[in-house]
Protein backbone atom coordinates (compact mmCIF):
# COMPACT_ATOMS: atom_id res chain seq x y z
CA UNK A 1 0.00 0.00 0.00
CA UNK A 2 1.19 3.39 -0.80
CA UNK A 3 0.04 6.98 0.39
CA UNK A 4 -0.21 10.25 -0.82
CA UNK A 5 2.86 12.45 0.49
CA UNK A 6 0.47 15.45 0.69
CA UNK A 7 -1.89 13.31 3.68
CA UNK A 8 1.28 11.93 5.57
CA UNK A 9 0.44 13.14 9.07
CA UNK A 10 2.99 15.40 11.20
CA UNK A 11 3.96 13.01 13.42
CA UNK A 12 4.30 9.04 12.74
CA UNK A 13 1.26 7.52 13.64
CA UNK A 14 1.00 4.26 15.68
CA UNK A 15 1.34 1.04 14.76
CA UNK A 16 -0.85 -1.60 16.40
CA UNK A 17 -0.04 -4.35 14.22
CA UNK A 18 3.71 -5.36 15.98
CA UNK A 19 5.26 -7.96 17.86
CA UNK A 20 3.09 -7.70 20.57
CA UNK A 21 -0.10 -8.47 18.13
CA UNK A 22 1.69 -11.64 16.33
CA UNK A 23 1.61 -12.81 19.71
CA UNK A 24 -2.14 -12.42 20.96
CA UNK A 25 -3.89 -10.07 18.43
CA UNK A 26 -7.04 -10.24 20.75
CA UNK A 27 -5.27 -8.73 23.31
CA UNK A 28 -4.19 -5.70 21.29
CA UNK A 29 -8.12 -5.50 20.11
CA UNK A 30 -8.92 -5.09 23.86
CA UNK A 31 -6.57 -2.76 24.51
CA UNK A 32 -7.98 -0.89 21.65
CA UNK A 33 -11.29 -0.81 21.95
CA UNK A 34 -11.20 0.61 25.58
CA UNK A 35 -9.77 3.56 24.33
CA UNK A 36 -12.02 4.03 21.70
CA UNK A 37 -14.35 3.62 18.97
CA UNK A 38 -12.03 4.73 15.95
CA UNK A 39 -8.11 5.41 16.09
CA UNK A 40 -6.03 6.60 13.45
CA UNK A 41 -3.28 4.31 13.13
CA UNK A 42 -0.55 2.78 10.16
CA UNK A 43 -0.99 -0.39 8.47
CA UNK A 44 3.31 -2.01 8.68
CA UNK A 45 4.32 0.02 5.54
CA UNK A 46 3.14 3.46 7.10
CA UNK A 47 -0.09 3.89 5.09
CA UNK A 48 -2.53 5.61 7.60
CA UNK A 49 -5.89 4.35 8.18
CA UNK A 50 -8.60 4.18 10.25
CA UNK A 51 -9.44 1.18 12.58
CA UNK A 52 -13.25 0.92 13.76
CA UNK A 53 -13.03 -1.08 16.56
CA UNK A 54 -16.67 -1.70 18.21
CA UNK A 55 -19.23 -4.24 17.31
CA UNK A 56 -21.80 -1.50 16.62
CA UNK A 57 -20.07 0.86 14.63
CA UNK A 58 -18.60 -2.37 12.54
CA UNK A 59 -21.90 -3.74 12.16
CA UNK A 60 -23.23 -0.55 10.76
CA UNK A 61 -20.56 0.71 8.92
CA UNK A 62 -20.23 -2.76 6.86
CA UNK A 63 -24.01 -1.64 5.74
CA UNK A 64 -23.64 2.18 5.74
CA UNK A 65 -23.88 3.07 1.47
CA UNK A 66 -21.69 5.74 2.29
CA UNK A 67 -18.40 3.54 2.88
CA UNK A 68 -17.12 2.31 -1.15
CA UNK A 69 -15.04 -0.42 -1.26
CA UNK A 70 -13.94 1.23 -5.04
CA UNK A 71 -10.75 2.26 -4.62
CA UNK A 72 -11.73 5.35 -7.27
CA UNK A 73 -12.68 7.13 -4.42
CA UNK A 74 -9.52 6.59 -2.37
CA UNK A 75 -8.03 10.10 -2.10
CA UNK A 76 -4.82 8.92 0.19
CA UNK A 77 -3.16 6.75 -2.86
CA UNK A 78 -4.61 3.40 -1.42
CA UNK A 79 -3.45 0.42 -3.42
CA UNK A 80 -3.85 -2.61 -1.89
CA UNK A 81 -2.26 -5.75 -3.45
CA UNK A 82 -1.78 -3.55 -6.43
CA UNK A 83 -3.84 -5.72 -8.64
CA UNK A 84 -4.13 -5.54 -12.23
CA UNK A 85 -7.08 -5.18 -13.83
CA UNK A 86 -7.53 -8.79 -14.74
CA UNK A 87 -7.94 -9.73 -11.12
CA UNK A 88 -8.65 -6.51 -9.72
CA UNK A 89 -12.32 -5.66 -11.10
CA UNK A 90 -13.90 -8.50 -8.89
CA UNK A 91 -16.88 -8.47 -6.08
CA UNK A 92 -14.66 -6.94 -3.19
CA UNK A 93 -13.97 -4.07 -5.03
CA UNK A 94 -16.81 -2.98 -6.78
CA UNK A 95 -20.10 -0.63 -5.20
CA UNK A 96 -24.10 -1.25 -5.74
CA UNK A 97 -24.85 -1.62 -9.15
CA UNK A 98 -21.86 -3.61 -10.91
CA UNK A 99 -21.90 -5.62 -7.64
CA UNK A 100 -24.87 -6.81 -8.03
CA UNK A 101 -24.45 -7.60 -12.02
CA UNK A 102 -21.63 -9.49 -10.76
CA UNK A 103 -23.54 -11.10 -7.98
CA UNK A 104 -26.44 -12.78 -9.92
CA UNK A 105 -24.09 -14.35 -12.48
CA UNK A 106 -22.39 -16.78 -10.14
CA UNK A 107 -25.19 -16.62 -7.45
CA UNK A 108 -26.82 -19.98 -8.62
CA UNK A 109 -24.00 -21.74 -8.24
CA UNK A 110 -24.06 -21.17 -4.18
CA UNK A 111 -27.87 -21.06 -3.32
CA UNK A 112 -29.18 -23.77 -0.77
CA UNK A 113 -30.23 -26.24 -2.87
CA UNK A 114 -26.67 -26.41 -4.86
CA UNK A 115 -24.96 -26.67 -2.45
CA UNK A 116 -27.11 -29.07 -0.88
CA UNK A 117 -26.90 -31.03 -4.11
CA UNK A 118 -22.66 -30.91 -3.53
CA UNK A 119 -23.10 -32.50 -0.03
CA UNK A 120 -22.14 -35.99 -1.60
CA UNK A 121 -19.15 -35.22 -3.16
CA UNK A 122 -18.06 -32.88 -0.52
CA UNK A 123 -18.43 -36.18 2.04
CA UNK A 124 -16.32 -38.05 -0.30
CA UNK A 125 -13.55 -35.90 -0.04
CA UNK A 126 -13.71 -35.29 3.46
CA UNK A 127 -13.79 -39.38 3.92
CA UNK A 128 -11.15 -39.85 1.04
CA UNK A 129 -8.71 -37.11 3.37
CA UNK A 130 -9.49 -38.41 7.08
CA UNK A 131 -8.60 -42.02 6.06
CA UNK A 132 -5.70 -40.49 4.67
CA UNK A 133 -4.58 -38.27 8.07
CA UNK A 134 -5.20 -41.94 9.62
CA UNK A 135 -2.79 -43.38 7.76
CA UNK A 136 -0.16 -41.07 7.78
CA UNK A 137 -0.96 -41.31 11.66
CA UNK A 138 -0.57 -44.71 11.72
CA UNK A 139 2.44 -44.84 9.95
CA UNK A 140 4.34 -41.81 11.75
CA UNK A 141 3.14 -41.01 14.70
CA UNK A 142 1.44 -37.66 13.65
CA UNK A 143 0.01 -36.04 10.75
CA UNK A 144 -0.32 -31.91 9.75
CA UNK A 145 -4.03 -31.50 9.55
CA UNK A 146 -3.57 -27.91 8.11
CA UNK A 147 -1.43 -29.89 5.26
CA UNK A 148 -3.30 -32.93 4.63
CA UNK A 149 -7.10 -32.03 5.38
CA UNK A 150 -7.90 -28.14 5.98
CA UNK A 151 -6.31 -27.04 2.99
CA UNK A 152 -6.71 -29.18 0.33
CA UNK A 153 -10.17 -29.96 1.57
CA UNK A 154 -11.96 -26.79 0.24
CA UNK A 155 -9.20 -26.43 -2.78
CA UNK A 156 -11.19 -29.96 -3.92
CA UNK A 157 -14.48 -28.35 -3.20
CA UNK A 158 -14.20 -24.64 -5.62
CA UNK A 159 -11.95 -26.32 -7.59
CA UNK A 160 -15.01 -28.83 -8.69
CA UNK A 161 -17.07 -25.56 -8.77
CA UNK A 162 -14.05 -24.39 -11.83
CA UNK A 163 -12.86 -27.62 -13.11
CA UNK A 164 -9.35 -26.72 -12.00
CA UNK A 165 -6.51 -29.46 -12.69
CA UNK A 166 -6.18 -30.65 -8.66
CA UNK A 167 -1.79 -29.55 -9.21
CA UNK A 168 -3.26 -26.36 -10.38
CA UNK A 169 -5.24 -26.09 -7.13
CA UNK A 170 -2.12 -26.71 -4.75
CA UNK A 171 0.10 -24.08 -7.07
CA UNK A 172 -2.24 -21.37 -6.92
CA UNK A 173 -3.14 -21.84 -2.93
CA UNK A 174 0.89 -21.26 -2.27
CA UNK A 175 0.07 -18.12 -4.65
CA UNK A 176 -2.59 -16.69 -2.39
CA UNK A 177 -0.38 -17.94 0.97
CA UNK A 178 2.32 -15.72 -0.63
CA UNK A 179 0.25 -12.34 -1.65
CA UNK A 180 -1.48 -12.58 2.07
CA UNK A 181 1.58 -12.66 3.87
CA UNK A 182 4.49 -11.87 1.48
CA UNK A 183 7.99 -11.65 3.44
CA UNK A 184 9.67 -9.10 0.87
CA UNK A 185 7.86 -6.79 -2.05
CA UNK A 186 9.38 -8.45 -4.80
CA UNK A 187 7.70 -12.29 -3.09
CA UNK A 188 4.59 -10.24 -3.39
CA UNK A 189 4.69 -8.75 -7.31
CA UNK A 190 6.02 -12.55 -7.95
CA UNK A 191 2.86 -14.17 -6.85
CA UNK A 192 0.50 -11.65 -8.16
CA UNK A 193 2.12 -12.17 -11.54
CA UNK A 194 1.84 -16.14 -11.03
CA UNK A 195 -2.02 -15.81 -10.29
CA UNK A 196 -2.71 -13.35 -13.09
CA UNK A 197 -1.37 -15.45 -15.97
CA UNK A 198 -2.31 -18.97 -14.50
CA UNK A 199 -6.16 -17.83 -14.27
CA UNK A 200 -5.70 -15.77 -18.23
CA UNK A 201 -4.37 -19.27 -19.60
CA UNK A 202 -7.22 -21.39 -17.88
CA UNK A 203 -9.91 -18.86 -19.03
CA UNK A 204 -7.95 -19.42 -22.36
CA UNK A 205 -7.99 -23.33 -21.92
CA UNK A 206 -11.38 -23.43 -20.81
CA UNK A 207 -13.08 -21.43 -24.07
CA UNK A 208 -11.47 -24.14 -25.95
CA UNK A 209 -13.24 -27.12 -23.67
CA UNK A 210 -16.20 -25.51 -22.50
CA UNK A 211 -18.00 -27.62 -19.80
CA UNK A 212 -21.14 -27.32 -17.58
CA UNK A 213 -18.89 -26.06 -14.43
CA UNK A 214 -18.87 -22.34 -12.95
CA UNK A 215 -15.88 -21.20 -15.12
CA UNK A 216 -17.50 -22.02 -18.43
CA UNK A 217 -20.71 -20.29 -17.62
CA UNK A 218 -19.20 -17.22 -16.90
CA UNK A 219 -16.82 -17.34 -20.59
CA UNK A 220 -20.37 -17.55 -22.06
CA UNK A 221 -22.13 -15.09 -20.14
CA UNK A 222 -18.78 -12.95 -21.35
CA UNK A 223 -18.44 -13.88 -25.49
CA UNK A 224 -21.97 -14.71 -26.23
CA UNK A 225 -24.10 -12.14 -24.22
CA UNK A 226 -21.62 -9.63 -23.06
CA UNK A 227 -22.70 -9.67 -19.55
CA UNK A 228 -19.04 -8.99 -18.23
CA UNK A 229 -16.07 -7.69 -19.70
CA UNK A 230 -12.85 -9.73 -19.79
CA UNK A 231 -11.35 -8.46 -16.84
CA UNK A 232 -14.38 -8.84 -14.66
CA UNK A 233 -14.13 -12.85 -15.90
CA UNK A 234 -10.86 -13.66 -14.71
CA UNK A 235 -11.06 -11.36 -11.50
CA UNK A 236 -14.57 -13.59 -10.61
CA UNK A 237 -12.15 -16.31 -10.92
CA UNK A 238 -10.11 -15.47 -8.79
CA UNK A 239 -12.16 -14.43 -6.23
CA UNK A 240 -13.99 -17.38 -6.45
CA UNK A 241 -10.58 -19.60 -5.67
CA UNK A 242 -9.02 -17.41 -3.22
CA UNK A 243 -12.10 -16.56 -0.71
CA UNK A 244 -13.47 -20.38 -1.27
CA UNK A 245 -10.42 -21.84 -0.08
CA UNK A 246 -8.86 -19.62 2.42
CA UNK A 247 -11.81 -19.21 4.89
CA UNK A 248 -12.99 -22.88 5.33
CA UNK A 249 -9.34 -23.78 5.34
CA UNK A 250 -8.53 -21.64 8.67
CA UNK A 251 -12.05 -22.18 10.13
CA UNK A 252 -10.81 -25.98 9.96
CA UNK A 253 -7.49 -25.88 11.58
CA UNK A 254 -8.01 -23.32 14.46
CA UNK A 255 -11.73 -24.50 14.82
CA UNK A 256 -10.30 -28.04 15.29
CA UNK A 257 -7.80 -26.44 18.06
CA UNK A 258 -10.12 -24.93 19.85
CA UNK A 259 -12.63 -27.63 20.58
CA UNK A 260 -9.88 -30.01 21.61
CA UNK A 261 -8.45 -27.20 24.07
CA UNK A 262 -11.96 -26.95 25.36
CA UNK A 263 -12.94 -30.10 26.94
CA UNK A 264 -16.33 -29.05 28.09
CA UNK A 265 -17.51 -27.94 24.75
CA UNK A 266 -16.30 -30.63 22.61
CA UNK A 267 -17.74 -33.22 25.51
CA UNK A 268 -21.32 -31.57 24.24
CA UNK A 269 -20.64 -31.87 20.76
CA UNK A 270 -19.37 -35.39 20.72
CA UNK A 271 -22.33 -36.61 23.13
CA UNK A 272 -24.97 -35.06 20.64
CA UNK A 273 -23.86 -34.34 17.25
CA UNK A 274 -26.56 -32.46 16.07
CA UNK A 275 -24.93 -29.61 17.95
CA UNK A 276 -21.80 -28.99 15.69
CA UNK A 277 -23.92 -26.48 13.53
CA UNK A 278 -24.12 -24.13 16.70
CA UNK A 279 -20.35 -24.71 17.40
CA UNK A 280 -19.55 -23.57 13.78
CA UNK A 281 -21.34 -20.38 14.50
CA UNK A 282 -19.20 -20.23 17.88
CA UNK A 283 -16.54 -21.16 15.81
CA UNK A 284 -16.58 -18.59 12.88
CA UNK A 285 -17.07 -15.84 16.13
CA UNK A 286 -14.36 -17.12 18.24
CA UNK A 287 -11.81 -18.12 16.18
CA UNK A 288 -12.71 -16.52 12.65
CA UNK A 289 -9.43 -15.69 10.58
CA UNK A 290 -9.81 -12.08 9.26
CA UNK A 291 -9.25 -9.32 11.45
CA UNK A 292 -10.32 -6.99 9.62
CA UNK A 293 -12.93 -6.57 6.33
CA UNK A 294 -12.17 -5.19 2.86
CA UNK A 295 -11.06 -1.43 3.40
CA UNK A 296 -13.78 0.87 2.66
CA UNK A 297 -13.26 5.01 1.60
CA UNK A 298 -16.41 7.38 2.78
CA UNK A 299 -18.03 9.01 0.24
CA UNK A 300 -18.56 11.94 2.02
CA UNK A 301 -17.33 13.04 5.57
CA UNK A 302 -18.27 10.50 8.23
CA UNK A 303 -19.20 10.42 12.02
CA UNK A 304 -18.41 7.26 13.90
CA UNK A 305 -18.04 6.88 17.51
CA UNK A 306 -17.59 11.11 17.67
CA UNK A 307 -15.27 11.14 15.50
CA UNK A 308 -15.04 12.25 12.07
CA UNK A 309 -13.93 10.63 9.11
CA UNK A 310 -12.83 12.93 6.01
CA UNK A 311 -14.28 11.31 2.59
CA UNK A 312 -11.18 9.65 1.00
CA UNK A 313 -9.58 8.02 3.43
CA UNK A 314 -9.04 4.16 4.44
CA UNK A 315 -11.46 3.23 7.06
CA UNK A 316 -11.11 -0.73 8.23
CA UNK A 317 -13.74 -2.62 10.07
CA UNK A 318 -12.12 -4.49 12.60
CA UNK A 319 -14.08 -7.86 12.84
CA UNK A 320 -11.94 -9.90 15.22
CA UNK A 321 -12.36 -6.94 17.70
CA UNK A 322 -16.06 -6.75 17.23
CA UNK A 323 -16.06 -10.23 17.79
CA UNK A 324 -14.99 -10.05 20.67
CA UNK A 325 -16.84 -7.10 22.19
CA UNK A 326 -18.50 -7.21 25.54
CA UNK A 327 -21.11 -4.71 24.62
CA UNK A 328 -22.47 -6.98 22.01
CA UNK A 329 -20.93 -10.50 23.40
CA UNK A 330 -21.20 -11.11 26.80
CA UNK A 331 -17.54 -12.91 28.34
CA UNK A 332 -16.45 -12.79 24.50
CA UNK A 333 -13.46 -14.73 25.38
CA UNK A 334 -15.28 -17.53 26.26
CA UNK A 335 -15.84 -20.01 23.82
CA UNK A 336 -19.67 -21.07 23.84
CA UNK A 337 -21.58 -22.92 21.59
CA UNK A 338 -24.54 -22.16 24.36
CA UNK A 339 -24.96 -18.60 23.17
CA UNK A 340 -28.09 -17.66 22.53
CA UNK A 341 -26.98 -15.14 20.38
CA UNK A 342 -25.16 -16.62 17.27
CA UNK A 343 -24.86 -13.61 15.45
CA UNK A 344 -21.74 -12.55 14.10
CA UNK A 345 -19.38 -10.93 11.10
CA UNK A 346 -17.27 -13.43 10.02
CA UNK A 347 -18.78 -13.99 6.60
CA UNK A 348 -19.82 -10.00 6.16
CA UNK A 349 -22.72 -8.57 6.11
CA UNK A 350 -24.82 -5.87 4.19
CA UNK A 351 -24.12 -6.17 0.71
CA UNK A 352 -20.80 -7.95 0.58
CA UNK A 353 -21.74 -10.84 2.51
CA UNK A 354 -20.57 -13.93 1.81
CA UNK A 355 -22.08 -15.62 -1.33
CA UNK A 356 -20.22 -18.63 -0.73
CA UNK A 357 -21.46 -18.95 3.15
CA UNK A 358 -23.66 -21.82 2.72
CA UNK A 359 -21.06 -23.98 0.93
CA UNK A 360 -18.23 -22.79 3.60
CA UNK A 361 -20.56 -23.93 6.75
CA UNK A 362 -21.20 -27.29 5.04
CA UNK A 363 -17.77 -28.39 4.40
CA UNK A 364 -16.95 -26.91 7.98
CA UNK A 365 -19.79 -28.71 9.44
CA UNK A 366 -18.68 -32.18 7.30
CA UNK A 367 -14.92 -31.88 8.22
CA UNK A 368 -15.56 -31.14 11.85
CA UNK A 369 -17.72 -34.37 12.01
CA UNK A 370 -15.99 -36.35 10.35
CA UNK A 371 -12.39 -35.71 12.13
CA UNK A 372 -14.11 -35.92 15.32
CA UNK A 373 -15.78 -39.28 14.59
CA UNK A 374 -12.96 -41.26 12.72
CA UNK A 375 -10.29 -40.54 14.95
CA UNK A 376 -10.66 -41.53 18.63
CA UNK A 377 -8.32 -39.45 21.07
CA UNK A 378 -7.77 -37.04 18.73
CA UNK A 379 -5.28 -34.49 19.67
CA UNK A 380 -2.17 -31.49 19.33
CA UNK A 381 0.88 -33.54 18.62
CA UNK A 382 2.89 -30.33 20.13
CA UNK A 383 2.24 -28.44 23.05
CA UNK A 384 -0.57 -25.56 22.04
CA UNK A 385 1.92 -22.49 23.10
CA UNK A 386 4.39 -24.08 20.30
CA UNK A 387 2.46 -24.35 17.05
CA UNK A 388 3.20 -21.07 14.27
CA UNK A 389 0.42 -18.61 13.56
CA UNK A 390 0.47 -16.31 10.50
CA UNK A 391 -0.76 -13.00 11.59
CA UNK A 392 -1.05 -9.86 10.01
CA UNK A 393 -3.64 -6.97 9.95
CA UNK A 394 -5.60 -9.01 7.30
CA UNK A 395 -5.70 -12.30 9.05
CA UNK A 396 -4.67 -14.44 11.89
CA UNK A 397 -4.10 -18.41 11.16
CA UNK A 398 -2.31 -22.02 11.96
CA UNK A 399 0.36 -22.13 9.62
CA UNK A 400 0.45 -26.19 10.81
CA UNK A 401 -1.18 -28.15 13.04
CA UNK A 402 0.20 -31.59 14.33
CA UNK A 403 -2.10 -33.72 15.38
CA UNK A 404 -2.21 -37.47 16.65
CA UNK A 405 -4.66 -40.21 17.73
CA UNK A 406 -5.43 -43.19 19.24
CA UNK A 407 -5.72 -45.82 16.59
Amino acid sequence: MTRNAATTPAQPLPCPFDEAFARDPHAVHARLRAAGPVHRVALPDGSPVWLVTRASDVRDGLADARFSVNKRHSTTGFSGFSLPPALDANLLNVDPEDHLRLRRLVAKGFTARHVESLRAGIQDCVDELVTGLAQEIARSGEADLVASFARPLPLRTVGALLRVPAPDQERFSGWVATMLAPRTKEELVAAVGDVHRFLKELVEQRRGAPGDDMLSGLIAARDDEDRLTEDELVSLAFLILMAGSETVQHVIGSGLLTLLTHPDQLAVVRADPARLPDAVEELLRYTGPHQTAVRRFPTEPVEIGGVRIPAGDTVLFSLASAHRDPERHPDPDRFDIDRDDKAHLALGHGLHYCLGAPLARLQITLALAALLDRLPGLRPARPVDQLSWTTTFRFHALRALPVTADL
